[in-house]
């Protein structure tokens, strides 16, 4: 997968000069794109202290906050787009984050990866746990500690009273609209309340 072309398609969903918190931001690469292409401003927020590093070395401004702990610190509709990119799938309350997501954000993007990709769905039908590019790790030391896939989103969004307002797959850095439950790595969602 082509990190640059996922970024791209990530950063479409995010208006021009948008205020942006990103959850889970990892080194910051979104967050310095949506800054220098989009004109965008706001904060990453992350756990890991060289990732924090990263950040500041980018000129990313960034908040050390574990997620588990909630978005507290944020009055509701701070920001206009909260992203949550690879972040949902390594948290234990993900349904109350989704719900933090839609109350500081007025619009929030999600990307995981697919579970119900056709390549996992054959190797756990041959009796195995994936092992992909978008799932790189064993079953046993996997830092996900659940799996979704693009049709359990749908699900849950609407549990939670989410509009979905784009939804599509990636794979191998391509978009892919035509069955992304099942042809697509990564699952992606643009929501609002």
């Amino acid at each position: 997968m082509s990190e640059q072309s996922v970024m791209e398609s990530i950063a479409r969903l995010v208006p021009k000069g948008s205020r942006v918190l990103d959850l889970g931001c990892g080194d910051g690469a979104l967050m310095a794109h949506l800054i220098s292409e989009r004109g965008c401003t706001g904060y990453g927020v992350e756990i890991d202290d060289d990732k924090v590093l990263a950040c500041v070395k980018r000129g990313v401004n960034v908040l050390q906050l574990n997620l588990e702990d909630g978005l507290a610190v944020f009055e509701d509709g701070s920001f206009d787009v909260v992203l949550q990119i690879d972040t949902l799938q390594h948290l234990r309350n993900a349904e109350t984050m989704l719900r933090e997501t839609a109350r500081v954000g007025r619009s929030g993007v999600v990307a995981f990866p697919n579970f119900a990709h056709w390549p996992n769905r054959l190797d756990v039908m041959l009796g195995r746990m994936p092992v992909t590019k978008r799932l790189p790790y064993q079953w046993f030391d996997t830092p996900n500690i659940r799996v979704g896939t693009h049709a359990d989103f749908e699900v849950l969004a609407r549990s939670c009273g989410l509009r979905i307002e784009d939804s599509f797959g990636l794979h191998e850095g391509q978009e892919v609209r035509t069955l992304p439950n099942l042809l697509a790595s990564t699952a992606v969602f643009r929501f609002t309340r």
